[in-house]
């Protein structure tokens, strides 16, 4: 019987703890790799890879948690991410640990649920359907107090000292005054993790796309029963901060509590 070839995340596993060795010393803080790298860790250890070498990297950046091995590494009150460094580069950095999770002690605010039908029986995966539900419920209008449009999702772009980059989507925000304001929304379903690395990313773009405009960050997430979190964040010395954050339940118009509505005033 021919043995079957370990499935992708085990064989990423193996490929980034063998390029992290590589380079880590005991007290290195950050250090950079290129993505010839992976190839030849690949080749040396008879691994395949994908058609698309960055799947490896982007898969710790964003989907999966690094080795055992690797967080062994981490001194505490700090965590290793990878974030882009230039093209085909990419940085291990330690940066402050980061958990952000919806706060339990939080009021839920009761919302006329807009979603047409069609679109929750045709949404593809639970980061399609959050970012559908926020867009149509116009969620982001009424956590910021903006009225907003969205201008592109999962638009794929290059920032200087990171490389590629994909935001999941971009909208633009106008306030009473007529200020304009870029939106960066990160979409995350109910078990992954809100992280330093789209986050910065997401504001360095702001930064550089659009020098002069406020940039105003968004995380959203799911909760147990189908309730949206909405989170602001910012970045200060290189660690996530939460500027804001909401909880909204989406239900049938018939079902809104009156009073509830009346009560949200105060």
């Amino acid at each position: 019987m021919t043995e079957k070839a370990p499935k992708a995340a085990n064989r990423y596993k193996t490929l980034i703890e063998s390029i992290f060795f590589d380079h880590w010393r005991k007290g290195t803080k950050e250090f950079e790799f290129a993505r010839v790298e992976i190839k030849r860790k690949a080749n040396d250890l008879g691994i395949v890879l994908p058609d698309n070498i960055g799947d490896v990297p982007y898969t710790f950046r964003y989907r999966a948690s690094l080795p055992d091995t690797i967080i062994k590494t981490q001194p505490k009150g700090l965590e290793w991410i990878i974030e882009g460094a230039g093209r085909s580069l990419y940085r291990f950095k330690l940066v402050p640990s980061t958990r952000i999770s919806p706060r339990l002690d939080l009021v839920t605010v009761a919302i006329a649920d807009a979603t047409p039908e069609i679109i929750r029986a045709y949404a593809l995966d639970d980061e399609q359907a959050l970012l559908a539900i926020v867009r149509y419920n116009r969620l982001v209008d009424t956590f910021l107090g903006l009225t907003t449009y969205s201008l592109q999702n999962h638009l794929r772009t290059t920032v200087k000292g990171i490389g590629q980059i994909e935001i999941d989507e971009l909208y633009i925000g106008l306030d009473k005054y007529g200020c304009h304001y870029v939106i960066p929304v990160q979409a995350k379903g109910g078990k992954d993790q809100i992280g330093v690395v789209q986050t910065t990313q997401d504001i360095r773009f702001v930064a550089q796309k659009f020098p002069g405009m406020r940039c105003r960050a968004i995380a959203t997430q799911f909760m147990s029963d189908g309730i949206v979190a909405l989170f602001e964040l910012t970045l200060k010395n290189d660690q996530i901060k939460v500027v804001d954050e909401r909880h909204y339940q989406l239900v049938p118009a018939d079902q809104l509590d009156q009073k509830a509505i009346r009560d949200y005033r105060a």
